[in-house]
């Protein structure tokens, strides 16, 4: 009989670890919170370091899902118990499943800029987040400040909530640089006329082809790269924002004002991470993503039998990163249920 898995979570990594382990003859239900699936990818407009449009990389993950996929839309999970081999998931409304197997891909949520108060996020109408930027790309109404006014001047700020003990994550969110790179150009080609300032602590572009956007960005766009984290900014009369920045290349205080300033935000746990790891028995990492039972050769592996996870709820990954990840996470989960030990690598019984 061909085994149940419930996968938890509908974004990049959920839909695509199902469509695997459809692939592979297994009973896939994925329990969506929301009323599509997706996740962020439904937020983005291109993507780096292509940018291509996001909507072309959901189009081919949907491909994947097949009539072997069930999908519970705006799925409220209530509690999970486990008895024997076997998972009783029970939702909201009074439903109840059952799996021989548990896929976490509760996915990440950005960090709240508001908690950076200094910033001026949700202070001042012309302090905007890298999320809010996007969904105006989206729109296709153009970039305005809040008065309706077509920015002379824009400032990106990197690291906003990563790598800052005071907002509690010392961890690097991995994508910011990039998205920043990639936000910079997209302005550039929208308004050309319009100077756009990067302030950054340290370029960290980890993928293949990133280094080429940043110099992109640079000699064909025009981009301004300044080191230094934003101490402070503040509103003008007009709606214009004053930035304090400590430029640490020439070595001294800058301030400058800009018409839009926009605040490119890290990588935090989902509320579902926390709440389905807290149901589950599960260890979390000292920053407070789900944790492996080992992160070099058991990173889809939770510190429970029978649960395993995909993509960005056990740390912050680019989407190519996420889809391999969930990749190997179908995987491993079809190695579980055909009785193989993964931690002692044995087999559990004969396979036919």
């Amino acid at each position: 009989m061909s085994k149940n898995v419930i996968v938890i979570g509908g974004g990049i990594a959920g839909m695509e670890s199902s469509a695997y382990l459809a692939a592979m003859g297994y009973n896939v239900t994925i329990l969506e919170k929301e009323g599509k699936l997706g996740g962020h990818l439904l937020k983005w407009e291109r993507l780096f370091p292509t940018k291509r449009h996001g909507k072309e990389v959901l189009e081919f993950l949907s491909q994947g899902i097949s009539e072997h996929v069930s999908i519970i839309y705006h799925a409220d999970i209530e509690n999970i118990e486990r008895k024997d081999q076997v998972f009783n998931v029970h939702l909201s409304k009074g439903t109840s499943l059952k799996a021989d197997a548990v896929l976490i891909a509760t996915g990440y949520e950005t960090f709240d800029a508001r908690k950076k108060e200094e910033y001026g996020y949700g202070i001042y109408d012309n302090v905007i987040t890298s999320p809010d930027l996007e969904e105006i790309f989206l729109s296709g109404k153009g970039i305005r400040t809040a008065s309706g006014k077509v920015p002379q001047r824009i400032g990106l700020v990197h690291c906003v909530g990563s790598r800052d003990e005071k907002a509690g994550n010392i961890y690097c969110s991995k994508v910011c640089c990039v998205t920043g790179v990639k936000q910079a150009i997209e302005i550039k080609e929208k308004l050309s006329q319009t100077e756009v300032y990067c302030f950054y602590m340290d370029m960290r572009m980890y993928g293949f082809h990133f280094e080429e956007l940043y110099k992109e960005a640079q000699e064909k766009w025009g981009v301004y790269f300044i080191r230094g984290r934003l101490s402070e900014s503040c509103e003008n009369a007009d709606g214009t924002i004053v930035v304090k920045v400590e430029d640490t290349l020439a070595g001294k205080p800058l301030k400058m004002t800009v018409d839009l300033l926009v605040l490119l935000v890290g990588f935090v746990p989902s509320e579902g991470t926390r709440k389905i790891g807290e149901l589950l028995g599960l260890s979390f990492n000292s920053n407070r993503f789900i944790k492996s039972a080992d992160e070099h050769t058991m990173s889809n592996v939770s510190s429970e039998p029978g649960i395993f996870m995909a993509g960005t709820c056990t740390s912050p990954r680019t989407i190519a990163n996420t889809i391999m990840d969930a990749r190997s996470a179908a995987a491993t989960v079809a190695s579980y249920l055909e009785g193989y030990n993964i931690e002692k690598r044995t087999i559990h019984r004969n396979l036919k």
